[in-house]
C-alpha cells in the first residue's frame, strides 16, 4: 500500500424523509443559495417542492439555475457564476444527478475564480476556494454526491475536462433512495454501469497489497449485480435502489484507491466520446469497458481478471487463469447487455471518423500512469473493438 491522507467532510443524511434536514443544514451555512437541476424531472417528482419548503421554513432566499444538460456545459455555468455574483448569493444547492452536482461544483468554484470557469477543467487548475455546496440526490450513478470531483464539457472546442479541490466537497448531501424510484430503466442502467466503472478503475491497479480495498470494491461490484435488474424490475424496491444509491457514493469517495493511486484508463477514452457525441456517460462506459478488458488482458493481469471472476461472478477458481479471466470479461459484456444497454459504437451511430483525434486528446491525461499503460494507437485499437 501507498501512503495517503484520508478527508471526506461531506455530511451525508441517507434515508427515506431525510431532506427535512436540509434547511437547517443550509441555513448554519449560507442565506441565499442558488437552487441548480436539469429538465424538470424534480418539480414533477415533487423533490423541488420539498426543498423550496425547507428554503422556505428556514427564511433562506433563492433564485434558480434550471436546463442543466446531461453533460453539463460551460456557458450553463458560467450563467450560474453570473447569477450569484450578481445576486449576492453565498451558497449553491443541487437537485439532481451527477450532471446537475458537477454543474453546482463548477458555479461555486467558479463564484471565487476571476478568469473563465473553464479554466478549472481546461487548464486542470486547482480551485482553493468555493461557496458551500448542497445536494439532494436523485440518481445513483456519479458518486459526485460526496467527492470533489466535478466534469464540465465544452461543445465549442469538443472537449470533456475534470477538475478537484478539497473546496468541491459538498458539505451536504441528501441521498432519499425514493427520490430514484421515477427514473427510466435506460437512466438506471447506465448509472449502475457507472458505478461499476468508477470501481473498475479503481480495483484494477498495478498495486494489490490492499486488501481491503479491493475487498470493499468486490463487493461494490456483487451488490451492483444483484441490485441493478431489481431495480429496474421493480423500480419502487426501497432495497434496490439504497443499495445502488450507497454504492454510488463508495465507488468513488476516495476509499477504494487509499494506498492503491491508479490513473484512470476507461472513463478518459469516453469522455472523448462525450465530448464529440453527447453520450450518455454511462452508456459510453459499458460499451468501452469489456473491450478495454479484452485489451488488456495480459499473462502480467490476468490473475487480476481471475479473482475478479471468482469473487464478483462467482466463477469457478480452480480453472485456468486465462480462462476464467477471460469469462469474466463476457460475463461484465453479457450483464450490461442484460440491463438492456447497447454493445457498440454502432448502435449510436458512431463511426470512426474521429477516433485518432479522441485517442489524442485522451493520451494527454495521464496512461503512463494507468493499470497497463496505453499509447494512442492502443485508445483507437479499443475504440475500433468498440464499433
Amino acid at each position: 500500500m501507498k501512503n495517503f491522507t484520508c478527508a471526506i467532510p461531506t455530511v451525508v443524511h441517507f434515508g427515506q424523509g431525510q431532506i427535512q434536514k436540509l434547511g437547517g443544514e443550509i441555513a448554519a451555512r449560507s442565506r441565499k443559495v442558488l437552487v441548480v437541476y436539469g429538465g424538470g424531472s424534480v418539480k414533477r417528482n415533487g423533490v423541488f417542492d420539498a426543498a423550496a419548503a425547507q428554503l422556505n421554513e428556514h427564511g433562506i432566499q433563492w433564485a434558480e439555475l434550471p436546463g442543466v444538460e446531461p453533460n453539463p456545459r460551460v456557458a450553463t455555468v458560467r450563467e450560474g457564476v453570473r447569477l450569484c455574483r450578481e445576486q449576492g448569493l453565498d451558497g449553491v444547492l443541487a437537485l439532481g444527478g451527477g450532471s446537475v452536482i458537477d454543474c453546482a461544483k463548477a458555479v461555486a468554484a467558479g463564484f471565487y475564480y476571476d478568469g473563465d470557469p473553464w479554466d478549472l477543467s481546461g487548464k486542470k487548475l486547482t480551485p482553493e476556494r468555493a461557496l458551500p455546496i448542497f445536494t439532494v440526490l436523485t440518481m445513483a450513478a456519479t458518486g459526485s454526491e460526496m467527492d470533489d470531483i466535478a466534469v464540465i464539457s465544452n461543445p465549442e472546442t469538443n472537449e470533456k475536462e475534470s477538475f478537484s479541490g478539497p473546496c468541491c466537497y459538498p458539505a451536504v448531501s441528501i441521498l432519499d433512495p425514493t427520490y430514484t424510484y421515477s427514473l427510466p430503466a435506460s437512466q438506471t442502467a447506465a448509472g449502475t454501469a457507472d458505478i461499476m466503472s468508477h470501481t473498475f478503475e479503481n480495483y484494477f491497479s498495478p498495486i494489490e497489497t490492499s486488501y481491503l480495498a479491493d475487498s470493499l470494491a468486490e463487493a461494490i461490484l456483487r451488490s451492483c449485480v444483484k441490485y441493478g435488474p431489481k431495480a429496474i424490475e421493480t423500480p419502487n424496491d426501497y432495497e434496490a435502489r439504497a443499495n445502488l444509491m450507497w454504492n454510488a457514493a463508495w465507488a468513488i469517495n476516495g476509499f477504494l484507491n487509499m494506498g492503491k493511486p491508479v490513473a484512470w484508463s476507461v472513463h478518459r477514452m469516453e469522455h472523448e466520446l462525450s465530448a464529440f457525441y453527447d453520450v450518455t456517460h454511462g452508456v459510453g462506459l459499458a460499451i468501452l469497458t469489456p473491450n478495454w478488458m479484452r485489451y488488456v488482458l495480459n499473462e502480467r493481469t490476468e490473475a487480476r481478471f481471475a479473482r475478479y471472476g471468482a469473487e464478483v461472478w462467482g466463477l469457478d477458481p480452480a480453472r485456468p487463469a486465462r480462462e476464467l479471466a477471460e469469462a469474466a470479461i463476457q460475463k461484465t459484456r453479457d450483464f450490461f447487455v442484460s440491463l438492456g444497454l447497447p454493445a457498440s459504437l454502432s448502435e449510436l451511430g458512431i463511426g470512426p471518423e474521429y477516433f485518432p483525434e479522441m485517442a489524442r486528446k485522451a493520451r494527454n491525461s495521464g496512461f503512463d500512469r494507468t493499470f497497463v499503460p496505453l499509447s494512442a494507437e492502443d485508445i483507437v485499437n479499443i475504440y475500433q473493438m468498440s464499433l
